[in-house]
């Protein structure tokens, strides 16, 4: 869309210059991603910056109107946890770049989540760009290092004593996500902790810090607690909805509030028609739209081309919803003169005395396959994968 870097950024690729990204990584990191690295970030307009972060306020302000029993109303029974905010920590969304009707690229609304993503990571992975191809540093997020790094620890270890903050996932050393993790750490200096390794005593939680049993004083949470009941033989001594001495970044029902649950309830003009699957108008043409599963991630259980046999099939009806089809533009063009689509995700975070949140970073992905899942794609394909978005004057 930027046709001057993306001429210059084609004109100096190299395979050396993307091992160097990737090495450039690990090394900071740690550890290697977990998820294919795509070899070229993303590079758009001012003007679609402008639109990403026009539709993002508008969705923000609507989900301020929303009454907090609708938000409620997201929790199933069985995953509700003490002690709620009034605000989530973390506020991600996820936009498709795609071409309208009259022609015209433009940001669509996919999803939206109060969990937080790769904050860290995607901080580094900018730098990364930055370091191999010097001329992405002009166009790059303006936000300094150090107000980047203050945000994220004010708003995760606070006042507290970093060793008495944790990152909290279930087995974090399986997860695609680990190098994130490891940069967090480095960042913020607080641990990463197994739920399995979190020991209960009355109301309080510690873990072992270096031979030294330690209090649990506020979790970086990134377990996702309706995965949980799906992993056989979990042995833990601490169960979410427990009342506990802790606080949490961010709470656990905010995944659940702040989700495609929302979906129907939006109204933008890169905000696709969405309903839920049980209230869907005769009307309306069951070809048109997406089925996804309220409570998934990565994409899991989405349905490109549902039929009335699959919907009608589906028991719990009012766990999904149909969502009307975008079309991603792939306008991102490879060294090969091949094109790739992409899905930015605005990285937020809320404080909870602020009544908006605070863009901090953006997250991108690249793909060549119907779905912005790097598990889509042919092993060949290149220009695919995890990303990072640099917007520039046209």
């Amino acid at each position: 869309m930027i046709p001057k870097y993306r001429k210059q950024f084609n004109q100096e690729f190299s395979e050396e210059k993307y091992r160097k990204l990737k090495d450039i990584l690990k090394e900071k990191g740690g550890v290697e991603p977990g998820f294919r690295i795509s070899e070229s970030p993303i590079i758009l307009s001012k003007e679609f910056e402008t639109q990403l972060i026009n539709a993002s306020e508008s969705i923000i302000s609507q989900i301020n109107a929303l009454p907090a029993e609708t938000l409620r109303k997201a929790i199933p029974e069985n995953c509700r946890v003490p002690n709620d905010t009034d605000r989530p920590h973390f506020f991600t969304i996820d936009f498709g770049v795609c071409r309208s009707e009259n022609g015209e690229i433009e940001p669509q609304l996919i999803e939206l989540q109060a969990f937080p993503s790769l904050y860290a990571f995607q901080k580094t992975f900018e730098d990364a760009f930055c370091e191999v191809y010097p001329f992405l540093s002009e166009i790059r997020n303006p936000m300094p290092h150090e107000t980047f790094k203050s945000l994220l620890k004010e708003l995760i270890v606070g006042d507290e004593n970093p060793e008495n903050v944790i990152l909290l996932e279930i087995f974090p050393e399986k997860q695609k996500t680990a190098i994130d993790f490891a940069l967090t750490e480095k960042l913020l200096g607080i641990k990463t902790v197994c739920l399995t390794k979190v020991k209960k005593v009355g109301k309080k939680l510690y873990y072992e810090n270096n031979g030294k049993l330690t209090e649990i004083k506020r979790i970086y949470n990134r377990v996702i607690f309706d995965e949980l009941d799906r992993i056989p033989n979990l042995n833990t001594e601490f169960d979410f909805r427990e009342e506990v001495d802790v606080k949490w970044i961010t709470h656990p029902n905010w995944f659940f509030k702040i989700s495609k649950y929302l979906l129907p309830l939006l109204q933008h003009q890169f905000v696709p028609k969405s309903y839920f699957l049980h209230e869907f108008p005769q009307h309306e043409n069951l070809e048109d739209f997406v089925l996804k599963p309220l409570f998934s991630f990565a994409g899991s259980g989405v349905n490109l081309n549902p039929t009335k046999e699959i919907t009608e099939a589906i028991e719990d009806k009012e766990n999904y919803i149909l969502q009307r089809k975008v079309s991603y533009e792939p306008i991102f063009e490879d060294i090969n003169g091949e094109f790739s689509k992409a899905e930015i995700r605005l990285l937020y975070i809320w404080r909870e005395n602020d009544e908006r949140p605070i863009l901090l970073e953006n997250l991108g992905r690249m793909t060549k396959a119907a779905m912005v899942n790097v598990d889509f794609n042919k092993k060949d394909a290149i220009w695919i994968g995890s990303s990072n978005a640099f917007f520039a004057e046209g």
